[in-house]
């Protein structure tokens, strides 16, 4: 289930393939990786195909952590040690005692794809009597010997548009399942899991209402998805969310985004909760300000109580005002300050939105998707910002029309630089919030006038 990615206390092994009446094992999470690399890969390989491997060892066993790959399919262990379904994993063997190094200094670091969150299905093979799309082991000791880093290793085999996340928190590993089953009436963060992804899924499953509202709540339209969810996946059609639904949920979630495939569509950074990184208060001036304004900005639009703001990056009194009315419609301590719980509540908010919002309409703006767009990165995002430079190009020939390929390519970077010096903005070819903001407005302004706002979808209020 959807959450923040971290580094489990344990992992609990099968010992056999998945059907199998093997034991499970709990062990620690980087003796298992030690464990592992000692049994896929030799100690006397040079020192950047290790940790390459390494690499790579670590974020497959997160990526079936993360996904609950067996669990949403009601198995009681995280991981196989058979090749066939996983990697491999030898009941108390002795590990290699510069693997063993390595891996006490890596084993809280993992691969993602720029932009997203989730431990990346990093599948790998041998390269000699098995060969596969993912890394192949032999082959990182060619490249390592040619000088290859580990990174450019990784990126040799999974593509440019990877990066690692460095010294991520060590947890205890829980299942996602609340406990005891979620019904209409009931509230809490599980509920907006269950609310995001079931919105997700009705996608692809388009007789699944939306909910349109993701506000962690058990109302009707939740009720209603539930319902039409176990219709479709043959479960008892009550509109509770019991275990069973809750994994089915989780298993149909990971397989529709492709989580534990090597093109997987990925988790945006729009999925988890930002970084709160200091109190915010009237007379500060900062880009943190400018995010949160967008925010507010957003929300206003949606929820007539709050007050809208413009995008300023100044913390004025119509920014303080905006916030109260904010604190007052979610039950926050009304003081006008942004600390770190009006933060997240400010962006669970915002995030709910946009996972409701269409993209793909032709009379709307698209909300910043809270993906850092930049030179390398493929998606639905890219393709809706080259179809507004383009347009915009019809009236400011300093911006460079682009095809709509929804690749993030030179020339999309050159008209968003071209774009960022018309406007004032830090010249740097990367659609951040403030850019992202800026090129919808003035987009909005061209094409509907004063219609609407660069974030107001229009004729739809959330009450």
């Amino acid at each position: 289930m959807l959450g923040t990615p971290f580094i489990p206390e344990k992992i609990t092994v099968h010992l056999g393939t998945p059907d199998s009446s093997a034991d499970n094992v709990t062990v620690d999470f980087p003796e298992y990786i030690k464990n592992v690399a000692s049994s896929e890969i030799y100690p006397t390989w040079p020192e950047s195909a290790l940790r390459a491997n390494i690499y790579a060892i670590i974020t497959y066993a997160l990526n079936r952590i993360y996904t609950e790959s067996y669990p949403s399919k009601e198995y009681d262990f995280d991981i196989t040690n058979t090749t066939q379904y996983d990697q491999a994993f030898v009941l108390n063997r002795s590990v290699f005692e510069n693997i063993s190094v390595i891996v006490d200094e890596l084993f809280n670091d993992y691969v993602v794809r720029n932009g997203f969150t989730e431990p990346y299905f990093t599948s790998f093979c041998n390269g000699t009597t098995v060969t596969c799309e993912g890394l192949s082991q032999w082959g990182t000791v060619g490249l390592a010997e040619q000088g290859y880093i580990p990174y450019e290793i990784l990126q040799y085999y999974y593509g440019d548009d990877i990066q690692m996340i460095k010294d991520a928190p060590v947890m205890t590993n829980v299942m996602s399942y609340p406990g005891s089953p979620l019904s209409e009436g009931d509230s809490s963060e599980s509920i907006k899991i269950l609310q995001i992804e079931l919105n997700r899924i009705s996608k692809n499953y388009p007789k699944i209402p939306k909910i349109f509202e993701i506000n962690g709540v058990y109302g009707p339209e939740t009720t209603a998805a539930v319902r039409e969810f176990q219709q479709i996946f043959n479960l008892p059609a009550n509109g509770v969310t019991d275990k069973s639904t809750w994994y089915k949920v989780a298993y149909i979630f990971t397989n529709v985004k492709r989580l534990a495939e090597l093109d997987s569509e990925g988790i945006t950074l729009s999925k988890i909760p930002k970084q709160y990184s200091e109190q915010l208060s009237f007379g500060m001036q900062n880009d943190s300000i400018k995010v949160i304004q967008y925010y507010l900005a957003v929300i206003g639009a949606y929820y007539e109580r709050v007050i809208p703001v413009p995008v300023t990056g100044y913390f004025g009194e119509q920014t303080e005002h905006s916030v109260k009315s904010f604190q007052t419609l979610f039950s926050l301590p009304v003081t006008g300050i942004i600390n770190e719980a009006t933060w997240n509540e400010i962006y669970r908010a915002y995030a709910g939105i946009v996972e409701s919002v269409p993209i793909n309409l032709t009379d709307i703006v698209a909300l910043y998707p809270e993906t850092i767009l930049k030179e390398g990165v493929t998606n639905e995002y890219v393709k809706i910002l080259q179809e507004y430079l383009t347009y915009m190009s019809k009236t400011h020939p300093v911006i460079q029309p682009v095809n709509n390929t929804g690749y993030f390519g030179p020339i999309t970077k050159a008209s968003v630089t071209a774009f960022q010096k018309l406007r004032g903005l830090t010249p740097n070819g990367v659609v951040d919030a403030a850019t992202w903001n800026e090129i919808a407005s003035v987009y909005s302004d061209l094409r509907f006038g004063s219609q609407k706002q660069a974030y107001q979808f229009p004729g739809y209020t959330i009450k």
